[in-house]
């Protein structure tokens, strides 16, 4: 691949050391290079709006700004943003659970072994979720308040197969396993899929979990 058509990656980490390690592993791939480095949030948003960049890799707690903030400014207020992924110590972690929300395709540990990270890097920027649904449970699980009853407000656009398959997305199916546990054609379920992101305004599936368990669709220990 030239490397005018390798992925681009930004690392931002207050650690040096962990952005020189990181550098190293990327810049080891024939397919991406990092094209910039920042120590904070607010030193990555400079960064960002004047370079070209699809994939930040992105620590959570930092000095200034926290990659939280960074994430929610990166995804919400600047057209054509980066896919997110963030960098946490404890995968039980509200501050991975807050940039999840606020749009990153998924979260990896520090210390996650190398592959792990290139693989993050190329899901994401093939348009895939970086951590499984499973996982997605666990965090939500730990950190979401029970609530009784669907937000129909939220919801309330969705038909009742869409619903099916979010409830489904949020048990941890793949795609394939919700067609054969409802009898439908994989390019089916994926339509479903693409529906239901559409008019819920979701970029994922791990943000399909987030909301169905921040609506009451999935209960906490149920579901």
């Amino acid at each position: 691949m030239t490397d005018q058509t390798a992925i681009r990656v930004v690392l931002v980490d207050d650690q040096e050391l962990v952005r020189t390690g990181l550098a190293m592993v990327v810049d080891s791939q024939a397919d991406m290079r990092v094209v910039g480095q920042a120590g904070n949030g607010r030193a990555a948003l400079e960064l960002l709006a004047a370079t070209g960049c699809d994939v930040v890799l992105m620590d959570v707690r930092m000095p200034l700004m926290d990659g939280v903030a960074a994430t929610e400014e990166l995804l919400t207020r600047r057209p054509n943003p980066p896919k997110v992924v963030v960098l946490t110590t404890f995968d039980l972690d509200q501050h991975a659970f807050a940039a999840l929300r606020a749009g990153a395709s998924g979260f990896l540990l520090k210390d996650a072994p190398a592959e792990d990270v290139l693989n993050a890097i190329r899901a994401v920027h093939s348009g895939d979720a970086v951590i499984a649904p499973s996982t997605t449970r666990r965090l939500l699980e730990h950190v979401v308040p029970d609530l009784s009853e669907p937000d129909e407000d939220d919801l309330g656009e969705l038909t009742d197969r869409e619903r099916e398959v979010m409830l489904l997305i949020a048990r941890g199916l793949s795609n394939a396993e919700i067609g054969a546990q409802l009898f439908l054609a994989e390019p089916t379920v994926k339509t479903h899929v693409g529906r239901l992101l559409a008019k819920l305004g979701l970029r994922d599936r791990v943000q399909v979990v987030i909301r169905a368990y921040e609506t009451g669709l999935v209960r906490r220990g149920r579901g």
